[in-house]
């Protein structure tokens, strides 16, 4: 996920080139640097942001973490109204202008808004206040386990149950679909209408595989892709997997749904498109503009592995092509 910070004063734009210093030092992405403050000289590596920072939250909240250098009041007035979903929330993080202290506002688990923090602490020599309860009392986290395993938590009433559980210092019981449990656990990994756990985990079944011409208009793109979720009953936390050709890697439609609603994006090369196994919609045009006779359903077959099946062929809707298969190994 792209990464963005803001700053008012001379020592917060500091900080932010110490970070970036470091990221362009180890190879990592640099965070894009703003800045509010008309009366600044020094704007070097910084877009000075004209609106407000409450415009510019706004602007950036839905495709990018946000890392604030300033008072955490400021912050938390800027994310008011944008913060609702400690599920799909992005992350979040504040720090004041002298660095020493980084703190993660929201998404601290599912969107590793605690282990950013962790890291741009480690940047700054800084300490990092981390207070969600699972991790200073070094307890399972179910949530973060979710994510780490990239599973759907299927009823988010029981992350609530587990974690109490465990920070209370009591055994969770995990069990996963090929080995039933002979009684109930709290959590179960399977693709189940069992009630017989606190904590439904599901693997993500379908890969969406999608083709697009070049600068396609990112709005008409995810309003494309989510009706044809949405006409076949699968909503994006249902899904493993985004799939393209690797040309299209750098899309800014694709990266934009990439981040918006956290799901991997997969490229292949033509050559390996090309060994997808199965029978597939083949178009001339596409094998001479990219190689392969099909994007789509051969990247959605190549990403959800052996046994997948397509269950939506080629569908064309306003220049996107988009194709849905369905994973049989988890």
């Amino acid at each position: 996920m792209k990464k963005a910070a803001i700053c008012f004063t001379p020592q917060g734009k500091r900080i932010i080139e110490r970070i970036n210093s470091y990221l362009e030092e180890h190879g990592t992405e640099k965070v894009e640097a703003y800045i509010i403050n008309d009366e600044m000289q020094d704007k070097d590596g910084f877009v000075a942001f004209e609106g407000s920072i409450y415009e510019w939250a706004e602007s950036l909240y839905k495709t990018h973490a946000l890392i604030f250098v300033c008072a955490t009041g400021i912050a938390v007035r800027a994310m008011a109204g944008l913060i609702n979903d400690k599920l799909s929330d992005n992350p979040v993080i504040v720090m004041d202008d002298a660095g020493r202290f980084v703190i993660p506002l929201s998404a601290g688990h599912v969107g590793r808004a605690n282990k950013m923090a962790l890291t741009l602490a480690g940047i700054l020599d800084a300490i990092p206040v981390i207070t969600t309860s699972t991790d200073v009392n070094e307890a399972f986290s179910a949530d973060v386990f979710a994510m780490e395993k990239n599973l759907r938590i299927v009823n988010r009433e029981g992350i609530k149950k587990v974690s109490a559980k465990a920070i209370e210092g009591k055994p969770v019981t995990i069990s996963v679909k090929d080995y039933p449990p002979k009684e109930r656990v709290d959590v179960i990994i399977a693709d189940s209408t069992d009630k017989e756990y606190t904590l439904l985990l599901s693997p993500k079944p379908y890969t969406v595989g999608i083709g697009m011409k070049k600068n396609t208009d990112i709005k008409k793109a995810e309003e494309v892709i989510l009706s044809i979720l949405n006409e076949n009953a699968i909503t994006t936390d249902m899904i493993y997997a985004l799939c393209t050709i690797d040309i299209k890697q750098d899309e800014e439609a694709l990266i934009y749904l990439r981040d918006r609603y956290r799901i991997p994006l997969i490229t292949f090369d033509a050559a390996l498109l090309n060994k997808a196994d199965g029978e597939f919609t083949s178009s001339d045009f596409v094998k001479q503009t990219v190689g392969v006779d099909n994007v789509c359903e051969r990247a959605a077959v190549l990403a959800a592995g052996n046994g997948s099946e397509l269950i939506l062929n080629k569908l064309s809707r306003d220049g996107i092509t988009v194709a849905i298969a369905k994973r049989k190994r988890f």
